[in-house]
C-alpha cells in the first residue's frame, strides 16, 4: 500500500538524525502526472549531517529503475563530442567510447535491426544482444593485458548506456525526462581553493539515484569533475592535474585506508590559496584535489586498487594520503536505496560532511563552506523527492529494503 501524499513529503525531506559510533567520544562519519516544478528556492540550514565516506551505498543494480522498452532504442547516429559533454563533463569524447559505439552501430546496420536497450543500466535486449554478446567476448580474449580488458569493458558499459538513454533520460540530472529536476536546483559557487574528483565506476553512469552528478550540477564541472574508472583518456586528465598541483594537494576520501589515519584537519592550504586565491603575479596556484570514489561500496575496492596503483607508479609510495570525516549519521538516501549498513553514505553527503566539517576550520570559516555544504544538502532531497514521486506514480515501493543487521531508528 502507498503511503498518502503528505507522509510521502515528509519522507522525502526528512533529515537524517547522527549516530555515535561505539567506543569513540565523539560522532563520526559517513510525464505527465506531476505538477510543474516549482522555481529554484532557497534551503532552510539543516540539522548537520555530517558523513564519512564518499563511496555511493546504493543496492545492488537490480534495484535501479528499469528503463521502458520503447524509450531505450538507440538510434542517432555516432556520439558526437558535444553530446558527450552534455552528460556531464568537459572532456572529449574518449576514442574506447567512440570506437565501441562505432562497433554496436555498425553491427545494428549488418543485423538490419534497430537495437533495443532495457532493464538496469541500458542493457541489450533481443536477439542482437546475444550477436553482440558473442562479439564483445570474441574482443575480449584477443586483448593482451587486464588493462586492456578494463578499458575495453568500461567502454562498453559507457556505450551502451549513452545509446540506450539517448530521448529517454534529461542529460543534466539523469532522470527520466518527465521527471527531470534541473529547474529545482540552485547552483553554488564552490569555494576555488579546493576542486572534487568524482572518480565514478562506469557501472554509475547514468544512473537514476546516482549522487555523484549533483556535485557538478551544483558547483559546476570545473570545480567537481568527472573521471571514469577504466577510461585511460579520463585518469589521464584527473593525473595530470595532480601532477601540476604536486602529491601535497591530493587526498582521497575513503575510510581507513591510510598507514596513519588522516581527517579533514590534517589537510593543508597554502598562503596563495588562503589568502589571495590561486593566482598571483601570472603564476596559477593550483586547489586542492579532493578525489570522491563514486561506485557501490562493492565497486569501490577496485576504484581504491587502482588510485593506489597510479600514485604508486608517479609517486613510488605504497601510502596514498585517504582521510575520514570525524562526524557520522544516516544519509537520507536511505530512505529509498537499500544500503549494506547505516555506516556508509552517499557520495554526495560525503561532499557535504567534508565541505561542512571544513567550515569548522577557524582560518577557513570566511570562505563560505557551510553554505555549500547546505547547497548540496538541498540537492539531495531534490533528487530524493523526484525519484519518491517517480516510484510512487509507477506504483512502486518506496521503503528501504534491510540489508544491514543493526537497529535503525
Amino acid at each position: 500500500m502507498l503511503a498518502p501524499p503528505a507522509s510521502i513529503r515528509a519522507l522525502a525531506f526528512h533529515r537524517r538524525l547522527p549516530l555515535l559510533r561505539p567506543n569513540h567520544p565523539t560522532l563520526l562519519p559517513h510525464s505527465p502526472g506531476p505538477p510543474p516544478p516549482p522555481p529554484p528556492r532557497p534551503c532552510p540550514a539543516p540539522t548537520r549531517s555530517l558523513m564519512a565516506f564518499s563511496a555511493e551505498t546504493a543496492g545492488e543494480e537490480a534495484e535501479e529503475e528499469a528503463l521502458p522498452g520503447a524509450a531505450g532504442a538507440g538510434g542517432g547516429g555516432e556520439v558526437s563530442s558535444e553530446e558527450w559533454q552534455r552528460w556531464g563533463t568537459s572532456s572529449p569524447l574518449p576514442t574506447v567510447v567512440a570506437s565501441v559505439v562505432r562497433q554496436l552501430l555498425e553491427m545494428e546496420s549488418v543485423a538490419g535491426e534497430k537495437m533495443r536497450f532495457g532493464g538496469v543500466g541500458s542493457k541489450l535486449k533481443g536477439d542482437f544482444k546475444d550477436v553482440e554478446d558473442k562479439k564483445h567476448r570474441a574482443v575480449y580474449e584477443t586483448l593482451a593485458d587486464s588493462d586492456q580488458k578494463l578499458q575495453y569493458y568500461s567502454a562498453r558499459q559507457i556505450g551502451c548506456r549513452l545509446l540506450g538513454s539517448r530521448g529517454y533520460l534529461c542529460q543534466k540530472c539523469w532522470l527520466p525526462m518527465e521527471d527531470c529536476m534541473c529547474s529545482k536546483l540552485a547552483p553554488c559557487n564552490l569555494w576555488r581553493g579546493i576542486r572534487f574528483w568524482l572518480y565514478m565506476h562506469p557501472k554509475d553512469f547514468l544512473r537514476q539515484n546516482n549522487t555523484g552528478k549533483l556535485l557538478w550540477q551544483v558547483f559546476g564541472i570545473q570545480a567537481a569533475s568527472l573521471c571514469l574508472f577504466g577510461i585511460q583518456e579520463h585518469e589521464d586528465i584527473m593525473w595530470d592535474a595532480f601532477q601540476r598541483s604536486g602529491k601535497e594537494k591530493v587526498s582521497f576520501l575513503y575510510p581507513n585506508k591510510s598507514a596513519t589515519p588522516k581527517s579533514v584537519n590534517d589537510l593543508k592550504f597554502d598562503d596563495f590559496t588562503m589568502n589571495a586565491g590561486l593566482q598571483e603575479g601570472g603564476v596559477q596556484h593550483e586547489p586542492l584535489n579532493l578525489v570522491l570514489l563514486d561506485g557501490t561500496w562493492s565497486n569501490s575496492a577496485a576504484l581504491y586498487r587502482r588510485l593506489k596503483e597510479r600514485w604508486t607508479a608517479i609517486w613510488g609510495e605504497e601510502d596514498i594520503p585517504c582521510i575520514s570525516l570525524s562526524m557520522l549519521s544516516a544519509s537520507v538516501m536511505h530512505k529509498l536505496r537499500p544500503q549494506p549498513a547505516w555506516d556508509r553514505t552517499c557520495t554526495a553527503a560525503a561532499a557535504a560532511g567534508l565541505l561542512s566539517e571544513l567550515h569548522m576550520r577557524p582560518e577557513l570559516s570566511a570562505f563560505k563552506l557551510e553554505e555549500q555544504a547546505e547547497a548540496v544538502e538541498c540537492s539531495l532531497d531534490i533528487l530524493l523527492d523526484a525519484l519518491t514521486v517517480r516510484r510512487v506514480r509507477l506504483g512502486r515501493s518506496i521503503t528501504r529494503k534491510q540489508r544491514h543487521r543493526r537497529d535503525c531508528i
